[in-house]
């Protein structure tokens, strides 16, 4: 039985106190848990759980909880000064929480607008770099483009310069060996007129 405090510290406790049903979380189908690198011991320890598949801690509520003395200390004044320490303890929490949420109310609006300032802000300055960066490549692409048009034609030209050469080496070969065949037909008349004019003269 709850003891008798104020209506919205009684609604507060409650609601601390109702139990929260645990939810297992199971790995990535993914990405296997031994691909990631834990940092911190919490994290360690959070990975072997998962990986052991077993459920979630709850929540400790001891810290909220306003227990009375024990039945072998009902005559105890130190027992129920604890007690009353405790229960007094839990008040200040709950008004400090109550305290919080007015500051919060009051004051989060404008702590909200100057982060949302600072977003668009930061968004401004990601779209300018976006900007830039697009502009770069589409220069870069420009300046390949232009680069891959100027070398080909000018593999165009060589290639036809080279087309053009071989064409001629062609040519100064098919006239070598014409020159060569003439060449060898005088010789051989030459040989056969001269023995000719040697039988003559015998």
């Amino acid at each position: 039985e709850l003891p008798q405090l104020p209506a919205g510290t009684r609604l507060q406790r409650l609601e601390v106190s109702r139990p929260t049903t645990p939810r297992s979380v199971p790995p990535s189908p993914r990405l296997p848990l031994t691909a990631l690198s834990p940092q911190t011991e919490i994290m360690r320890n959070e990975f072997e759980r998962l990986a052991a598949r077993q459920p979630l801690e709850l929540l400790s509520m001891k810290r909220y909880e306003l227990p009375a003395p024990s039945s072998g200390q009902k005559n105890d004044i130190t027992a129920w000064q604890e007690c009353v320490n405790n229960s007094m303890a839990q008040l200040e929490h709950q008004a400090v929480r109550i305290e919080n949420l007015e500051l919060m109310s009051q004051h989060g609006c404008n702590a909200w607008k100057v982060y949302n300032e600072h977003l668009v802000h930061m968004i401004e300055q990601a779209q300018k770099e976006l900007q830039k960066l697009r502009k770069s490549i589409q220069d870069l692409n420009w300046q390949r483009k232009n680069m891959q048009l100027t070398a080909g034609a000018k593999l165009r030209e060589m290639e036809s310069t080279w087309v053009s050469l071989v064409s001629k080496n062609y040519e100064i070969e098919r006239t070598i060996v014409q020159l060569e065949n003439e060449i060898s037909q005088i010789k051989q008349q030459h040989g056969e007129a001269n023995k000719e004019n040697i039988q003559q003269d015998f």
